[in-house]
C-alpha cells in the first residue's frame, strides 16, 4: 500500500515535471509507466485516475517526443524512456531558454538605464546580487569597453582566476589596454603568478603590485565599473554597478593613485635584469609588493625553509638588513 511519503514524494516529482514544460497527464502517465515497464493504456488509465480517452492521446505526445515507445505485440503495451535521456534535452534547452531570457533582460535594462539616466539620478548606481549575474556584468564590461579597463585584483572571485584568459588576449588584440592593480593575497594564490598574471603580461597586460588594495573594481574606460558590495574575503553576492558620474570620476583618481605607488610586475618579470636570473626578480617583486614569507612560498612553490633560505641569501647579496632596504638597492642595481 502506497504510504504518504510516496504520494508527496510523486506530487513533488509531477510539479517538478511541470516545470519543464511537460504537461501533468503527460507526467503522471510517464512517471507511472517508469514504475511499471510494459503496461497497457486500460491499465495506465486505472492506475492514474484518468479517462481513457486522456491517456490514448497523453502516450501518443509522449511516443512522439521520444519519452515514450510501444512494445512490439498486442495488446498494445508501453515502457518509458530512461529519465537521463526523455529528460535531459528538455532540460538543457529550458536552461538555454532561462540564459537567454537572462540576457534579454540586461538588454532591455540597458536601454531602460539610457533613456532615464538624466531624470533618474539613482540610475547612476545599480545592484546587482548572484555570482553568475555579476559575472555576466563583469563580461559585458570588458567587451563593451573602448579604450582600456582598469582592474583593482584581489580575493574573493566569482569565477576561477585565469578562466578569462582568452577573452582578455582577444581584447588586447582589438588595442584595448589592460592596466591591472594586483593584491598581494592575490599574488599569493598557488599558480596565480605563473600561470595567468604573467601570461597575462606577456599578452599586453600591464599590471603592478601593491600589498594591500582599498577595495576590488574592474572599470571601463570613464563609463562604468562594477565594485562588490560586501567586504567579506570569502564570497561575493551582490555588487555595485557605477556609472559615469562624479563617483566614477573619484574612482578613476584612486586608481591612477594607486598605480603611481605600485610596484610594476609584468615588465621586470618578463623582462628582468641582464644579471639576474628570473626566479630572484620574481622574489624581489614579491618582497618589494610587501609579500610575507608564506605568500611568497604559495607563490612560487616553495617550502617555508627554502623560501627562508632564499630570501635571507638574497638580502644578504644585497648588503640589506630589512626587505625594504633590499627593495631599494635591488632597485639602485638596477635589478627592478
Amino acid at each position: 500500500m502506497t504510504n504518504s511519503r510516496q504520494v508527496a514524494g510523486s506530487r513533488q516529482q509531477l510539479r517538478d515535471l511541470d516545470v519543464l514544460g511537460i504537461p501533468s497527464v503527460d507526467a503522471t502517465v510517464y512517471t507511472a509507466l517508469l514504475a511499471h515497464p510494459r503496461t497497457r493504456s486500460a491499465d495506465l488509465a486505472e492506475q492514474c485516475g484518468l479517462s481513457a480517452q486522456q491517456v490514448t492521446r497523453a502516450l501518443a505526445r509522449l511516443t512522439a517526443s521520444g519519452m515514450a515507445s510501444r512494445v512490439p505485440g498486442q495488446p498494445a503495451r508501453y515502457l518509458a524512456a530512461a529519465p537521463d535521456i526523455a529528460l535531459g534535452a528538455v532540460a538543457a534547452e529550458r536552461s538555454a531558454e532561462l540564459r537567454r531570457a537572462r540576457a534579454v533582460i540586461e538588454d532591455l535594462m540597458t536601454v531602460h538605464r539610457e533613456a532615464s539616466r538624466f531624470t533618474h539620478p539613482a540610475e547612476l548606481v545599480e545592484v546587482v546580487t548572484g555570482a553568475e549575474n555579476i559575472g555576466v556584468r563583469v563580461r559585458r564590461l570588458q567587451d563593451e569597453a573602448r579604450t582600456q579597463i582598469r582592474g583593482f585584483d584581489r580575493p574573493p572571485y566569482v569565477s576561477v582566476p585565469g578562466e578569462n584568459l582568452e577573452s582578455e588576449r582577444q581584447r588586447l588584440k582589438a588595442g584595448i589596454a589592460y592596466r591591472v592593480i594586483y593584491d598581494r593575497q592575490a599574488i599569493a594564490v598557488p599558480g596565480r603568478l605563473t600561470n595567468d598574471i604573467l601570461v597575462s603580461g606577456q599578452h599586453g597586460e600591464r599590471s603592478r603590485v601593491r600589498p594591500r588594495l582599498p577595495i576590488k573594481m574592474v572599470m571601463a574606460d570613464e563609463a562604468v565599473a562594477v565594485i562588490p558590495i560586501s567586504t567579506s574575503p570569502h564570497v561575493i553576492d551582490a555588487a555595485y554597478i557605477i556609472h559615469a558620474s562624479a563617483l566614477l570620476d573619484a574612482l578613476v583618481t584612486l586608481f591612477e593613485a594607486e598605480w603611481d605607488r605600485a610596484v610594476p610586475i609584468s615588465e621586470a618579470l618578463t623582462e628582468p635584469a641582464p644579471d639576474v636570473d628570473p626566479e630572484t626578480t620574481t622574489l624581489l617583486t614579491l618582497l618589494a609588493a610587501g609579500q610575507t614569507d608564506a605568500g611568497i612560498g604559495r607563490a612560487l612553490g616553495w617550502s617555508p625553509r627554502t623560501t627562508q633560505r632564499r630570501v635571507q641569501r638574497l638580502m644578504t647579496e644585497l648588503n640589506a638588513t630589512t626587505r625594504f632596504q633590499a627593495g631599494m638597492n635591488a632597485k639602485a642595481r638596477g635589478w627592478l
